[in-house]
């Protein structure tokens, strides 16, 4: 590519992803640029596509440098969300704009500019050490912010099947809430979403005998199921939580008694329970409800399991190299939605750590140069420090 940026250069790495736009799933042009410079810096690389029955085929990237273990897994995505309304931004969204010392565009901070210092640090590495007495790869989707099937999941077991084996995972996602070193990520909880359906029997409202509401059945569940706490918290998390985010009658008429209710839900659980026994605590608790109309309860199959990374070994490490650029030792959480740890964490211990999350998904999304300029020395910490 003429006129590729320095693959050690993270700004200039991260202004460049910033012009490529990569609205999930169209992540191609941006792992273009990432396959250049992991190239230029002496990775062997391999473009993968997957195409799940029903979705949008979407590009990803495995890039490796040495062999053997220790192995360490530098992962993330260069996918991002739509822009929305263009006209609110102040700087052009696929722009890569420098002001007042911060750099803006979609995916600044979730997660184009961590890809870049991860590439910086990694390409840094390789130029001022030489060949690792190990093993550094990468794997950057293009399917996080989307369906998120046809991105890290599949390409885990591809990587598996090629006989790679990691020990550790650093995600670059942004975990720092107000300012670098805040926060690193050492595990998720768990996400379930739940569909419920009542089936009445439409008729006119004022002949009630004639028909079977299903709205006051479905209220009965509702309360049921969240009339009481899940849980305590453990001690990594916080309580479980459900929340009700559709109810639904599709019912246009206010002399119509309709024929159905719906409701979705979901749970953000803690390690207290599995997808499985948290599904079977719910059923349970519809089935004590005394609906009086007949219902279903089914649950998504894309689920996430809740996990946690020991907060010694690797996540300390971690800590210690923030700690070391910043002057702050990052707080170990578990709390947000989930990212492609849930998928990195059954192959090795995964921590999370990245740029302030402020402004991701927002208009005018941006990162701080100097905080891109630091997150790439602390990647180069933790890379120096587990790959000799």
């Amino acid at each position: 590519m003429s006129g590729a940026p320095d693959p050690a250069d993270a700004l200039a790495i991260a202004r460049a992803l910033l012009r490529a736009p990569s609205v999930t799933p169209d992540a191609g042009a941006a792992l273009d640029l990432c396959e250049t410079a992991l190239k230029a810096a002496g990775f062997a690389t391999h473009r993968l596509r997957f195409e799940a029955p029903g979705t949008a085929p979407v590009e990803n990237l495995f890039a490796k440098a040495g062999a053997g273990r220790p192995h360490l897994l530098l992962a993330g995505h260069v996918d991002v969300v739509p822009v929305g309304d263009e006209a609110a931004w102040r700087h052009a969204p696929f722009g890569g704009e420098l002001d007042g010392g911060d750099l803006y565009g979609r995916g600044a901070c979730d997660m184009k500019g961590a890809v870049a210092c991860l590439i910086a640090a990694a390409a840094g590495r390789l130029r001022d050490r030489g060949a690792p007495k190990g093993a550094i790869s990468f794997l950057l989707t293009g399917d996080e912010e989307g369906p998120a099937v046809n991105g890290t999941a599949p390409a885990l077991e591809w990587a598996r099947a090629q006989g790679e084996v990691f020990d550790h995972c650093l995600l670059g996602e942004p975990t720092n809430p107000d300012a670098l070193g805040d926060m690193m990520k050492i595990g998720r909880r768990g996400s379930l979403t739940g569909r419920l359906v009542v089936d009445g029997v439409q008729g006119h409202v004022a002949y009630p005998e004639r028909a079977l509401n299903p709205v006051p059945a479905l209220m009965r569940l509702m309360r049921a199921l969240d009339g009481r706490p899940l849980d305590e918290g453990s001690a990594h998390f916080v309580a479980s939580n459900l929340e009700f985010v559709t109810v639904d009658v599709g019912n246009p008429a206010a002399n119509v008694i309709p024929a159905r209710a719906r409701a979705t839900f979901n749970v953000r659980f803690n390690d207290r329970w599995t997808a499985a026994s948290l599904a079977a605590e719910l059923r349970a608790r519809a089935a004590g409800a005394g609906a009086g109309a007949p219902w279903t309860l089914t649950f998504d199959p894309s689920n996430a399991e809740s996990f946690v990374t020991p907060a010694g070994g690797f996540a300390a490490l971690v800590a210690d190299a923030a700690q070391a650029e910043t002057g702050r030792r990052p707080e170990a959480s578990t709390t947000g939605g989930t990212s492609d740890a849930r998928f990195l964490k059954d192959h090795c211990e995964v921590v999370e750590f990245g740029l302030v999350g402020a402004s991701m998904h927002g208009v005018d999304e941006r990162a701080a140069v100097a905080d891109i300029e630091t997150l790439a020395r602390i990647y180069r910490r933790i890379i120096d420090a587990v790959v000799p």
